[in-house]
């Protein structure tokens, strides 16, 4: 088979590098990334560190307001869908860049493949949630991380091709936490501890985007007694900016990092202060505490669980988790047992069999 596999941001680097592992062993991959991330910290180290094959193409889209962006993606993957004729697009997650590759294969009637199909978050004023609801209904093969995401899927009315393999997320950290130790010095170029800090990280347009929201976290950051590692990602630079926020000492901001830099600052944080998915996924498998700096989660499994705390933008309550988080006795495996690209590639060669 060929398959064009699609990728544009950090968390799809992330989430492409088990599964083009497991594709290339048997079929033929062509790696597209659109440019959705674009430097040396947001893209290229990804690629390096998880030795992710270098994409055949780079769209070169860049940064931009959703509609120019998402119709420079439209029009560049529509010219190479025609010239390869894929059997399957794969897309990933919820950017710009899976809405991008749903809308061109769907209206040129390639194949497509969506991992980590089925989350909802049900606030329909964050972009992703937009872009997840439509590669959902225009895919053919709906791969989920989890049965909630199943679930979500049939209450929308997807049945077909719906599938619970877990999430490829797991096998891309267990390949980076084995990695890291040998290759970044963070912990020490930072002069930390282990269990010394809070690692805290936000991108959300909600938080972003919302100067309120922003400030309200920051004031919670800067009232902890603790060092707050804080690498910033270029959408939250703009914003600080915005507000003139000069930290104090204890609030140490960093440019974004690599993704085994980021590994070693997970797992060696005593707790960890996100709204980022990705990472609140990657806190429970490390087994660090989590404080989600949103009003609502996809990943519920790991509140349920208690090893995640939704705390939203508000000071006092980020504070108070902060200091009275406990963590439970018990983490048990979620999300699936570390063979889910395998699982992805199967179905995969089975729906084209059968097709």
């Amino acid at each position: 088979m060929k398959i064009i596999s699609l990728v544009g941001a950090r968390p799809q680097f992330i989430k492409a590098a088990p599964v083009s592992r497991a594709l290339r062993q048997k079929h033929q991959e062509v790696l597209v990334h659109t440019g959705q991330h674009y430097d040396e910290v947001m893209s290229a180290i990804f690629f390096e560190e998880l030795e992710l094959p270098q994409p055949d193409f780079n769209l070169g889209v860049g940064s931009g307001r959703h509609g120019a962006q998402t119709a420079a993606m439209l029009e560049r993957l529509e010219e190479i869908l025609l010239a390869e004729r894929p059997d399957w697009l794969v897309i990933y997650g919820d950017t710009n860049s899976t809405l991008a590759g749903a809308l061109a294969a769907a209206k040129l009637h390639f194949k497509i493949a969506h991992i980590e199909a089925g989350l909802r978050s049900f606030n329909r004023a964050m972009p992703e949630e937009i872009n997840r609801i439509v590669a959902d209904h225009l895919s053919q093969l709906l791969l989920c991380p989890s049965q909630t995401a199943a679930d979500h899927l049939a209450r929308e009315g997807i049945i077909a091709g719906v599938h619970v393999v877990g999430d490829v997320m797991a096998e891309a950290l267990q390949f980076a936490a084995a990695k890291a130790p040998k290759h970044s010095n963070i912990l020490s170029r930072l002069n930390l501890q282990p269990r010394g800090y809070l690692l805290a990280t936000l991108h959300r347009a909600e938080n972003t985007d919302d100067l309120t929201r922003l400030r309200s976290i920051l004031s919670a950051f800067e009232a902890m007694e603790e060092t707050v590692i804080f690498p910033v990602h270029p959408r939250t630079r703009s914003a600080l900016a915005k507000l003139d926020f000069v930290p104090t000492s204890h609030v140490r901001m960093l440019a974004p990092l690599g993704y085994l830099d980021m590994v070693m600052l997970e797992q060696s944080a005593r707790m960890i202060l996100t709204d980022s998915g990705g990472i609140q996924k990657e806190a429970y498998w490390l087994g660090v505490p989590c404080v989600t700096l949103r009003d609502e989660t996809e990943w519920v499994e790991t509140v349920q669980l208690g090893w995640n705390t939704l705390a939203g933008a508000h000071r006092e309550r980020i504070l108070q988790v902060v200091r009275s988080f406990t963590s439970p006795p018990h983490r048990p495996t979620l999300y699936g047992d570390g063979h889910s690209a395998a699982r992805c590639v199967e179905l995969l060669d089975r729906y084209s069999e059968s097709r």
